[in-house]
Protein backbone atom coordinates (compact mmCIF):
# COMPACT_ATOMS: atom_id res chain seq x y z
CA UNK A 1 0.00 0.00 0.00
CA UNK A 2 2.67 2.28 1.27
CA UNK A 3 4.65 2.06 -2.07
CA UNK A 4 1.64 2.05 -4.36
CA UNK A 5 0.83 5.65 -2.72
CA UNK A 6 4.50 6.56 -3.06
CA UNK A 7 4.39 5.55 -6.96
CA UNK A 8 1.11 7.77 -6.91
CA UNK A 9 2.24 10.90 -5.76
CA UNK A 10 5.11 10.85 -8.38
CA UNK A 11 2.55 10.46 -11.18
CA UNK A 12 0.88 13.42 -9.71
CA UNK A 13 3.17 15.96 -9.37
CA UNK A 14 3.86 18.71 -12.22
CA UNK A 15 7.96 18.38 -11.37
CA UNK A 16 9.39 15.45 -14.09
CA UNK A 17 10.56 13.31 -11.53
CA UNK A 18 13.58 11.17 -13.85
CA UNK A 19 14.98 8.22 -11.35
CA UNK A 20 18.62 6.91 -12.55
CA UNK A 21 19.78 3.62 -11.15
CA UNK A 22 23.94 3.45 -10.45
CA UNK A 23 24.62 3.25 -13.81
CA UNK A 24 22.94 6.33 -15.14
CA UNK A 25 20.10 4.22 -16.66
CA UNK A 26 16.43 5.13 -16.32
CA UNK A 27 13.93 3.21 -14.07
CA UNK A 28 11.47 5.71 -13.77
CA UNK A 29 10.06 8.67 -15.91
CA UNK A 30 7.18 10.01 -14.45
CA UNK A 31 3.96 11.66 -16.71
CA UNK A 32 5.36 15.04 -16.18
CA UNK A 33 8.75 14.30 -17.45
CA UNK A 34 6.91 12.78 -20.78
CA UNK A 35 5.03 15.57 -20.57
CA UNK A 36 7.49 18.07 -21.29
CA UNK A 37 10.56 16.29 -23.07
CA UNK A 38 7.48 14.91 -25.29
CA UNK A 39 9.01 10.97 -24.73
CA UNK A 40 7.43 8.32 -23.64
CA UNK A 41 7.94 5.82 -20.56
CA UNK A 42 8.40 3.02 -23.22
CA UNK A 43 11.07 5.13 -25.19
CA UNK A 44 13.17 6.51 -22.00
CA UNK A 45 13.17 3.13 -19.22
CA UNK A 46 15.81 0.97 -19.78
CA UNK A 47 17.56 3.60 -21.46
CA UNK A 48 20.99 6.16 -20.19
CA UNK A 49 19.98 9.14 -19.83
CA UNK A 50 22.57 10.72 -22.11
CA UNK A 51 20.80 8.74 -24.67
CA UNK A 52 17.51 11.17 -24.45
CA UNK A 53 19.46 14.35 -23.28
CA UNK A 54 23.11 14.21 -25.71
CA UNK A 55 25.12 17.29 -25.59
CA UNK A 56 23.72 18.37 -22.52
CA UNK A 57 27.40 19.27 -20.03
CA UNK A 58 25.95 20.88 -17.38
CA UNK A 59 23.39 17.77 -16.41
CA UNK A 60 26.59 15.38 -16.68
CA UNK A 61 28.38 17.65 -14.16
CA UNK A 62 25.35 17.50 -11.82
CA UNK A 63 24.20 13.93 -11.76
CA UNK A 64 28.21 13.16 -11.61
CA UNK A 65 28.81 15.61 -8.83
CA UNK A 66 25.71 13.89 -6.84
CA UNK A 67 26.97 10.08 -7.61
CA UNK A 68 30.32 10.84 -6.55
CA UNK A 69 29.43 12.84 -3.61
CA UNK A 70 26.29 11.36 -2.13
CA UNK A 71 24.78 14.76 -1.79
CA UNK A 72 22.06 16.79 -3.15
CA UNK A 73 22.63 19.06 -5.41
CA UNK A 74 20.79 22.00 -7.41
CA UNK A 75 21.91 24.10 -10.26
CA UNK A 76 22.02 27.74 -9.52
CA UNK A 77 21.04 28.51 -13.17
CA UNK A 78 17.90 27.64 -15.93
CA UNK A 79 19.97 25.19 -17.93
CA UNK A 80 19.04 24.26 -21.57
CA UNK A 81 18.26 20.71 -22.93
CA UNK A 82 17.76 19.77 -25.76
CA UNK A 83 15.86 16.19 -25.69
CA UNK A 84 15.55 13.71 -28.60
CA UNK A 85 12.12 15.14 -29.23
CA UNK A 86 13.89 18.31 -30.53
CA UNK A 87 11.39 20.64 -28.26
CA UNK A 88 14.47 23.07 -26.54
CA UNK A 89 13.78 23.22 -22.67
CA UNK A 90 14.90 25.85 -20.37
CA UNK A 91 14.79 23.83 -16.84
CA UNK A 92 15.82 24.58 -13.63
CA UNK A 93 17.41 21.39 -11.87
CA UNK A 94 18.10 19.30 -8.68
CA UNK A 95 18.97 16.00 -7.97
CA UNK A 96 19.58 14.07 -4.88
CA UNK A 97 21.08 10.61 -4.58
CA UNK A 98 18.92 7.65 -3.83
CA UNK A 99 20.14 5.18 -1.25
CA UNK A 100 19.03 1.67 -0.06
CA UNK A 101 17.39 0.76 3.48
CA UNK A 102 21.64 -0.38 4.00
CA UNK A 103 22.56 3.29 3.40
CA UNK A 104 24.67 2.16 0.27
CA UNK A 105 23.56 4.95 -3.03
CA UNK A 106 21.32 3.35 -5.40
CA UNK A 107 21.29 5.99 -7.68
CA UNK A 108 19.78 9.43 -8.22
CA UNK A 109 16.86 11.49 -8.72
CA UNK A 110 16.59 14.13 -11.08
CA UNK A 111 13.53 16.87 -11.36
CA UNK A 112 12.98 19.39 -13.67
CA UNK A 113 10.88 22.29 -13.95
CA UNK A 114 9.84 23.76 -16.98
CA UNK A 115 10.89 27.50 -16.72
CA UNK A 116 8.84 28.16 -20.19
CA UNK A 117 5.34 27.12 -19.07
CA UNK A 118 6.05 28.86 -15.67
CA UNK A 119 6.61 31.64 -17.42
CA UNK A 120 3.45 31.02 -19.22
CA UNK A 121 1.31 30.45 -16.10
CA UNK A 122 2.61 33.86 -14.74
CA UNK A 123 1.75 35.70 -17.85
CA UNK A 124 -1.48 34.49 -17.19
CA UNK A 125 -1.89 35.52 -13.94
CA UNK A 126 -1.45 38.87 -14.79
CA UNK A 127 -3.80 38.99 -17.37
CA UNK A 128 -6.19 38.00 -15.39
CA UNK A 129 -5.29 40.83 -12.93
CA UNK A 130 -5.82 43.58 -15.93
CA UNK A 131 -8.73 42.13 -16.97
CA UNK A 132 -10.68 41.97 -13.18
CA UNK A 133 -9.04 46.01 -12.98
CA UNK A 134 -10.79 46.47 -16.92
CA UNK A 135 -14.15 44.93 -15.93
CA UNK A 136 -14.03 47.31 -13.07
CA UNK A 137 -14.04 49.86 -15.32
CA UNK A 138 -16.47 48.42 -18.32
CA UNK A 139 -18.97 48.10 -15.75
CA UNK A 140 -19.10 52.57 -15.15
CA UNK A 141 -18.05 52.92 -18.75
CA UNK A 142 -20.94 50.87 -19.76
CA UNK A 143 -23.60 53.16 -17.66
CA UNK A 144 -22.25 56.50 -18.42
CA UNK A 145 -21.88 56.55 -21.79
CA UNK A 146 -24.13 53.95 -23.42
CA UNK A 147 -27.17 56.05 -22.09
CA UNK A 148 -26.04 59.20 -23.46
CA UNK A 149 -24.78 57.16 -26.66
CA UNK A 150 -29.08 56.28 -27.50
CA UNK A 151 -30.07 59.94 -27.15
CA UNK A 152 -26.97 61.10 -29.19
CA UNK A 153 -28.29 58.40 -32.18
CA UNK A 154 -32.06 59.21 -31.59
CA UNK A 155 -30.91 62.81 -32.36
CA UNK A 156 -29.53 61.88 -35.27
CA UNK A 157 -31.85 59.82 -36.50
CA UNK A 158 -34.49 62.34 -36.21
CA UNK A 159 -32.33 64.93 -38.15
CA UNK A 160 -31.88 62.48 -40.72
CA UNK A 161 -35.32 62.37 -41.53
CA UNK A 162 -35.44 66.14 -41.25
CA UNK A 163 -32.57 66.13 -43.99
CA UNK A 164 -33.30 63.92 -45.98
CA UNK A 165 -33.86 65.75 -49.15
CA UNK A 166 -31.10 67.69 -48.16
CA UNK A 167 -28.26 65.07 -49.58
CA UNK A 168 -24.94 67.64 -48.95
CA UNK A 169 -26.13 67.37 -45.04
CA UNK A 170 -27.44 63.65 -44.83
CA UNK A 171 -24.22 62.40 -45.45
CA UNK A 172 -23.44 64.05 -42.52
CA UNK A 173 -25.83 62.64 -40.08
CA UNK A 174 -25.31 58.98 -41.82
CA UNK A 175 -21.31 59.62 -40.57
CA UNK A 176 -22.87 60.05 -37.26
CA UNK A 177 -25.38 56.96 -37.08
CA UNK A 178 -22.17 55.11 -38.37
CA UNK A 179 -19.70 56.13 -35.29
CA UNK A 180 -22.42 55.77 -32.47
CA UNK A 181 -22.84 52.15 -33.45
CA UNK A 182 -19.05 51.74 -33.98
CA UNK A 183 -18.72 53.19 -30.04
CA UNK A 184 -21.82 51.08 -29.39
CA UNK A 185 -19.78 47.84 -30.41
CA UNK A 186 -16.42 48.62 -28.75
CA UNK A 187 -18.68 48.76 -25.27
CA UNK A 188 -20.16 45.30 -25.95
CA UNK A 189 -16.90 43.90 -26.96
CA UNK A 190 -15.50 45.23 -23.54
CA UNK A 191 -18.37 43.85 -21.95
CA UNK A 192 -17.97 40.32 -23.42
CA UNK A 193 -14.11 40.05 -22.13
CA UNK A 194 -14.53 41.36 -18.87
CA UNK A 195 -18.08 39.52 -18.03
CA UNK A 196 -18.12 36.55 -19.80
CA UNK A 197 -21.56 34.25 -20.15
CA UNK A 198 -21.22 30.77 -18.81
CA UNK A 199 -19.50 27.89 -21.11
CA UNK A 200 -22.10 25.70 -22.91
CA UNK A 201 -19.87 22.65 -23.16
CA UNK A 202 -20.56 20.14 -25.79
CA UNK A 203 -18.79 18.38 -28.60
CA UNK A 204 -17.00 20.35 -31.07
CA UNK A 205 -15.62 18.99 -34.51
CA UNK A 206 -12.76 21.45 -35.07
CA UNK A 207 -12.07 19.99 -39.05
CA UNK A 208 -15.94 21.14 -39.79
CA UNK A 209 -15.41 24.07 -37.99
CA UNK A 210 -11.90 25.07 -39.44
CA UNK A 211 -13.27 24.03 -42.85
CA UNK A 212 -16.89 26.33 -42.75
CA UNK A 213 -14.27 29.20 -41.31
CA UNK A 214 -11.99 29.10 -44.35
CA UNK A 215 -15.04 28.86 -46.91
CA UNK A 216 -15.86 31.78 -45.42
CA UNK A 217 -13.13 33.75 -45.76
CA UNK A 218 -12.16 32.78 -49.33
CA UNK A 219 -15.47 34.19 -50.45
CA UNK A 220 -14.98 37.02 -48.05
CA UNK A 221 -11.39 38.06 -50.09
CA UNK A 222 -12.93 36.59 -53.33
CA UNK A 223 -11.01 39.91 -55.35
CA UNK A 224 -7.81 38.98 -53.57
CA UNK A 225 -4.71 36.53 -54.40
CA UNK A 226 -5.17 35.14 -51.14
CA UNK A 227 -4.05 31.51 -51.18
CA UNK A 228 -5.78 29.34 -48.20
CA UNK A 229 -4.42 26.63 -47.16
CA UNK A 230 -6.05 24.20 -45.29
CA UNK A 231 -3.78 20.86 -43.93
CA UNK A 232 -6.23 19.49 -41.08
CA UNK A 233 -5.56 15.92 -39.46
CA UNK A 234 -9.24 14.60 -40.10
CA UNK A 235 -8.61 12.05 -37.51
CA UNK A 236 -9.15 14.34 -35.10
CA UNK A 237 -12.57 13.24 -33.44
CA UNK A 238 -14.76 15.94 -31.57
CA UNK A 239 -13.23 17.54 -28.35
CA UNK A 240 -15.46 18.85 -25.81
CA UNK A 241 -15.34 22.91 -25.82
CA UNK A 242 -17.64 26.07 -26.41
CA UNK A 243 -18.20 25.62 -30.68
CA UNK A 244 -19.45 29.04 -30.66
CA UNK A 245 -16.86 30.35 -28.74
CA UNK A 246 -14.18 28.50 -30.63
CA UNK A 247 -15.49 29.40 -33.69
CA UNK A 248 -15.08 32.97 -32.58
CA UNK A 249 -11.89 32.40 -31.68
CA UNK A 250 -10.15 30.56 -34.86
CA UNK A 251 -12.54 33.35 -36.78
CA UNK A 252 -10.54 36.49 -35.39
CA UNK A 253 -7.43 34.74 -36.08
CA UNK A 254 -7.76 33.57 -39.60
CA UNK A 255 -9.39 36.94 -40.13
CA UNK A 256 -6.67 38.28 -38.71
CA UNK A 257 -4.03 36.55 -40.54
CA UNK A 258 -5.55 37.22 -44.55
CA UNK A 259 -5.94 41.17 -43.38
CA UNK A 260 -2.22 41.09 -42.66
CA UNK A 261 -1.59 40.02 -45.99
CA UNK A 262 -3.14 43.10 -47.90
CA UNK A 263 -4.80 41.32 -50.72
CA UNK A 264 -1.55 38.66 -51.57
CA UNK A 265 -0.58 35.94 -49.82
CA UNK A 266 -0.67 33.25 -47.97
CA UNK A 267 -3.13 31.66 -45.00
CA UNK A 268 -2.11 28.40 -43.34
CA UNK A 269 -4.93 26.17 -41.00
CA UNK A 270 -2.87 23.35 -39.67
CA UNK A 271 -4.32 20.95 -36.99
CA UNK A 272 -2.53 17.59 -35.06
CA UNK A 273 -2.38 15.75 -32.03
CA UNK A 274 0.54 17.81 -29.98
CA UNK A 275 3.31 14.63 -29.18
CA UNK A 276 4.97 17.37 -26.60
CA UNK A 277 2.97 18.38 -24.17
CA UNK A 278 -0.12 17.05 -21.53
CA UNK A 279 -2.26 18.57 -19.42
CA UNK A 280 -2.49 16.88 -15.75
CA UNK A 281 -5.98 16.73 -14.64
CA UNK A 282 -6.27 15.80 -11.18
CA UNK A 283 -8.26 12.23 -10.95
CA UNK A 284 -7.72 11.43 -14.40
CA UNK A 285 -4.65 10.66 -16.55
CA UNK A 286 -2.72 13.57 -18.35
CA UNK A 287 -4.21 14.12 -21.98
CA UNK A 288 -2.25 15.45 -24.89
CA UNK A 289 -3.39 18.88 -26.72
CA UNK A 290 -5.25 19.24 -29.99
CA UNK A 291 -2.85 22.02 -32.09
CA UNK A 292 -4.48 24.02 -34.60
CA UNK A 293 -1.96 26.95 -36.22
CA UNK A 294 -2.73 29.87 -38.10
CA UNK A 295 0.19 31.53 -39.84
CA UNK A 296 0.38 33.82 -42.71
CA UNK A 297 3.62 34.90 -45.06
CA UNK A 298 2.50 38.59 -44.76
CA UNK A 299 4.88 41.80 -43.00
CA UNK A 300 5.09 40.27 -39.79
CA UNK A 301 5.12 41.82 -35.99
CA UNK A 302 7.42 44.11 -34.81
CA UNK A 303 9.21 43.14 -31.59
CA UNK A 304 8.29 45.45 -29.65
CA UNK A 305 4.64 45.31 -30.05
CA UNK A 306 4.35 41.39 -29.76
CA UNK A 307 4.61 41.73 -26.04
CA UNK A 308 1.46 43.53 -25.93
CA UNK A 309 -1.05 42.17 -28.69
CA UNK A 310 -2.95 40.42 -26.01
CA UNK A 311 -2.94 43.90 -24.59
CA UNK A 312 -6.57 45.38 -24.48
CA UNK A 313 -6.99 47.99 -26.60
CA UNK A 314 -3.68 47.59 -28.37
CA UNK A 315 -4.02 47.72 -32.14
CA UNK A 316 -1.78 48.01 -34.88
CA UNK A 317 -4.41 48.54 -37.17
CA UNK A 318 -5.62 51.84 -37.77
CA UNK A 319 -9.60 51.19 -37.27
CA UNK A 320 -9.31 48.06 -34.84
CA UNK A 321 -10.56 48.12 -31.08
CA UNK A 322 -7.77 46.42 -29.76
CA UNK A 323 -9.85 43.71 -28.22
CA UNK A 324 -10.46 40.72 -30.41
CA UNK A 325 -6.74 39.18 -29.48
CA UNK A 326 -7.68 39.35 -25.59
CA UNK A 327 -11.00 37.83 -26.36
CA UNK A 328 -9.04 35.25 -27.86
CA UNK A 329 -6.88 34.96 -25.02
CA UNK A 330 -9.78 34.72 -22.77
CA UNK A 331 -11.66 31.47 -24.64
CA UNK A 332 -8.39 29.69 -24.90
CA UNK A 333 -7.96 30.78 -20.90
CA UNK A 334 -11.38 29.25 -20.04
CA UNK A 335 -10.74 26.00 -22.47
CA UNK A 336 -7.80 25.40 -19.94
CA UNK A 337 -5.67 25.98 -23.37
CA UNK A 338 -2.73 27.80 -24.39
CA UNK A 339 -2.51 31.18 -26.91
CA UNK A 340 0.62 31.90 -28.54
CA UNK A 341 2.41 33.65 -31.11
CA UNK A 342 5.63 33.78 -33.25
CA UNK A 343 6.38 36.25 -35.62
CA UNK A 344 9.54 37.80 -37.93
CA UNK A 345 9.50 41.11 -39.51
CA UNK A 346 9.02 40.54 -43.28
CA UNK A 347 8.37 36.75 -42.85
CA UNK A 348 5.07 36.61 -41.33
CA UNK A 349 3.22 35.43 -38.28
CA UNK A 350 2.09 32.48 -36.33
CA UNK A 351 -0.51 31.67 -33.73
CA UNK A 352 -0.57 28.28 -32.25
CA UNK A 353 -3.30 27.42 -30.21
CA UNK A 354 -3.40 24.10 -27.54
CA UNK A 355 -6.61 22.23 -26.23
CA UNK A 356 -7.01 20.13 -24.17
CA UNK A 357 -7.63 16.72 -26.19
CA UNK A 358 -10.60 16.16 -23.81
CA UNK A 359 -13.81 13.80 -25.36
CA UNK A 360 -17.20 14.96 -24.97
CA UNK A 361 -18.02 11.48 -23.22
CA UNK A 362 -15.81 12.41 -20.42
CA UNK A 363 -17.73 12.93 -17.03
CA UNK A 364 -18.26 16.24 -16.16
CA UNK A 365 -15.22 16.36 -13.48
CA UNK A 366 -13.30 17.38 -17.12
CA UNK A 367 -15.20 20.39 -16.86
CA UNK A 368 -14.39 23.61 -15.61
CA UNK A 369 -17.49 25.08 -14.96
Amino acid sequence: MEADLHLRIVESVDLAVIVLDRDGRIVLFNPAAQNITGISDRQATGRHYRHLFPHSKGLDQLIGEVMQQGRSISSPERMLLRPLSGRELQVSVAASPLFRQDGSQEGVVVLLRDLQRLQGLEETEKTSDRMAAIGTLAAGLAHEIKNPLGGIKGAAQLLAKELADREELAEYTGIMLREVDRVNGIIEELMNLTRPRKMRWGATDLTRLLNDITLLQRQAHHGDAIDFQLLLDPSIPPILGDEALLHRLFLNLVKNAAEALEGSGRVTVTSRISPDMRLNRPGHRPVPFVEVAVSDNGPGIAEEHLAKIFTPFFSTKEKGSGLGLAICQRIVAEHQGMLKVTSRVGEGTRFQVMLPFIRPDETAEARRD
